[in-house]
């Protein structure tokens, strides 16, 4: 083989390593984007529950303390 087609090919084979590499990093990086999407939305969920819970337990309170004004008993000094 001459000594030019030894470089190009060489040259491509480093290239191409270099490129296997770089598709490496950019399959990790988006397996760590995916999961860390996943984590996000799933803490989303649970937030987006404990504010419910927390919305429901405010309006059984507003209730308790905001009751009809008719159905308590007069105050004791009538």
């Amino acid at each position: 083989m001459p000594v030019a087609d030894q470089n190009l090919e060489f040259q491509f084979d480093r290239r191409f390593t270099e490129l296997e590499t770089r598709l490496a990093f950019q399959e990790q990086a988006l397996t760590e984007m995916s999961d860390a999407l996943a984590s996000s939305r799933a803490e989303n969920s649970r937030t987006q529950e404990l504010l419910r819970q927390a919305l429901d337990d405010l309006k059984q309170v507003r209730t308790v303390l905001h009751s009809d004004p008719d159905n308590e008993p007069p105050p004791p000094h009538y």
